[in-house]
This record gives C-alpha cells, sequence and structure tokens, in this order.
C-alpha cells in the first residue's frame, strides 16, 4: 500500500484497514506514528500501535529499530488513558525511556510493573523497590541483569523453581551463585547452572 493510499484510508476512517496494517512490523514508523496521531483516542487502534512497537524491537538486540518517533510513541502510549493495556507493551519495551519506567513502576496493574521488572532498560534502584512487591512483579527480578547482587543471592534460594532457572540465564550472575545453584535440589536447575558455569569458565 503507497503512501497516498494509507492517508486516504485515515481520511476515511477506515480503521479495519489500518488495524490489519498494523500487524506488518516492517510498516514505515512514521507511518505509525500518522496513524497513531489520527486515531490516539481509538482503543484498538492503540493496542495495535502498542503491538506494532513490541513486534518491532527486540530485548537481545536493544539498538534494533530505535529512533525518536520510537520513543516518542512510546511515551505518549504510556500517557494515554484509552488503553490501560497498551501500557503493558510500553513497559516491556526496550527503548523506552527510563524517566516513563519509573513512572510505569508506581502502575496500579501487577503486571505492568512485572514487564518494567523484566524491562533490561529499567535501573537497579527501581528493580531493588520492586524485591517486596508481589510475588509476579518480584520474580521478574531474577532474570534482570540491572537487579542488584545482594538481591539476586537471595533469589538463589527462592521456593520457585522458575525463579531460580531465570537466574541461572541472567548474565549478571556471578560465578558463586551458579555454583550454589549447580548443586540445587531441582535437577532442572542444576543442569541450567552447570550449563551456564561452563559458558562463564
Amino acid at each position: 500500500m503507497t503512501p497516498d493510499t494509507i492517508q486516504q484510508t485515515i481520511h476515511q476512517g477506515d480503521t479495519a484497514l489500518l488495524i490489519e496494517l498494523l500487524e506488518d512490523k516492517q510498516l514505515p514508523i512514521e507511518t505509525v506514528k500518522t496513524i497513531y496521531f489520527a486515531f490516539h483516542d481509538h482503543k484498538e487502534l492503540v493496542s495495535q500501535v502498542a503491538m506494532n512497537l513490541s513486534l518491532r524491537t527486540s530485548v537481545y538486540n536493544r539498538e534494533q529499530e530505535y529512533s525518536d518517533t520510537m520513543v516518542e510513541l512510546l511515551r505518549d502510549i504510556a500517557a494515554n488513558p484509552v488503553d490501560m493495556g497498551a501500557r503493558w507493551a510500553v513497559a516491556k519495551n526496550p527503548h523506552t525511556p527510563v524517566d516513563v519506567l519509573k513512572i510505569l513502576a508506581n502502575d496500579d496493574v501487577n503486571l505492568v510493573r512485572a514487564l518494567v521488572g523484566a524491562n533490561p532498560a529499567t535501573p537497579g534502584d527501581v528493580l531493588a523497590r520492586f524485591f517486596n512487591d508481589e510475588k509476579i512483579v518480584r520474580d521478574a527480578l531474577s532474570g534482570n541483569p540491572n537487579t542488584p547482587l545482594k538481591l539476586l543471592k537471595i533469589l538463589s534460594s527462592d521456593h520457585d523453581k522458575m525463579v531460580r532457572m531465570r537466574l541461572c540465564e541472567n548474565p549478571a550472575v556471578t560465578k558463586e551463585i551458579l555454583q550454589t545453584l549447580q548443586n540445587d535440589d531441582d535437577s532442572d536447575v542444576a543442569k541450567a547452572a552447570e550449563v551456564h558455569l561452563g559458558k562463564c569458565s
């Protein structure tokens, strides 16, 4: 679809077609921005824009798709009251600015806070506050490389197997913690610790 056709679709208010277009992560970010600001009070479109931004980013390559336009959209969606669910996508996006993550860290929805806790862009002081939060939020800390080391040590004895498993894969975890987890009562945790301990050698 050409830029002129997209503009015509926006002018006609064909939201169903625009939502379909937003499913394509190759859609130019400037086009995504144009659609968003034309329909920023349309719940489904706001949600689909948030999903589009998620699809085009990667927690493994934090430079992928970074742009001022991306950040502008993330900021606006975070403050947009029309779709609370869209904040989930902003909370987990690695390009979300730290000041926005700090605001979302106080969100009433525990899943939003949990996604902030898992976001590799979230600073350690914010993560430390999550340690006394609900379980779903606290558990997210185990996989975040910015989680303070003293908390990672405590999490290594957490009763939840999945917390200990994520800890084994955390790039910030120390050899000392991995050696402790290598002797874990759960064989899956012990094996994961052994694998990652081998990568540290």
